[in-house]
């Protein structure tokens, strides 16, 4: 197996987690029936981005690059917001 191989599944396996949290969001929007952004949607979001970002310094792009260091950001964001959440919920009971 070539290096170039191994890279592109790098970038197929960040491209399947990435695009696996749409997945978990629908289904979890369709059992509230109403919208919602679970946490695994950011989890996966993290995940497939740190993947496609690996995959797009390999291919030295620097628009994939920028595109998934931002969005890194977000969902890193979005994490640390959520365990905020959970902590204070947990100190007011």
């Amino acid at each position: 197996m070539t290096i170039e191989w191994l890279w592109l599944g790098v970038g197929f396996l960040g491209q399947a987690l990435f695009s696996a949290r749409f997945l978990i969001q629908w289904l979890a929007s369709e059992r509230a029936r109403r919208s919602i952004v679970p946490h695994a949607f950011w989890l996966f979001s993290l995940a497939g981005g740190i993947t496609l970002l690996a995959y797009a310094l390999y291919r030295r792009d620097p628009v994939f690059i920028a595109g998934q260091g931002a969005g890194l950001f977000i969902y890193t964001r979005n994490l640390v917001l959520i365990r905020r959440e959970v902590r204070l919920s947990r100190a007011r009971q």
